[in-house]
């Protein structure tokens, strides 16, 4: 497991818990007068997408509609994999082909 998210607000907090797939955790601690909720989980994209999370949402609605893409789809593809890619080194994942 590892820190998926980190959230200011309980409800918020345990609604994302609720969407996680495999083991999961949800930590709170406290930094004066403030409460903060860490979350912890499986790293998987599976995961993140449920948390929405790395803009996986809008690559799935980009890449349906790849065969008309123009500039700024382009440009936006390029954008949410330079997010992948960092998020893949820092979880050690690998970003499917069918992605990039």
């Amino acid at each position: 497991m590892k820190l998926l998210s980190v959230y200011e607000d309980r409800e918020e907090a345990e609604g994302a818990a609720e969407k996680l797939c495999g083991t999961k955790r949800l930590a709170s601690e406290r930094d004066s007068t403030t409460v903060i909720y860490n979350l912890f989980g499986v790293p998987s994209w599976g995961n993140f997408h449920r948390l929405g999370m790395y803009d996986l949402n809008e690559l799935k609605i980009l890449l349906a509609r790849r065969a008309s893409w123009e500039e700024a789809d382009f440009a936006r593809h390029k954008e949410i994999v330079g997010a992948l890619r960092l998020a893949s080194k820092n979880y050690e994942l690998e970003i499917p082909e069918h992605w990039l």
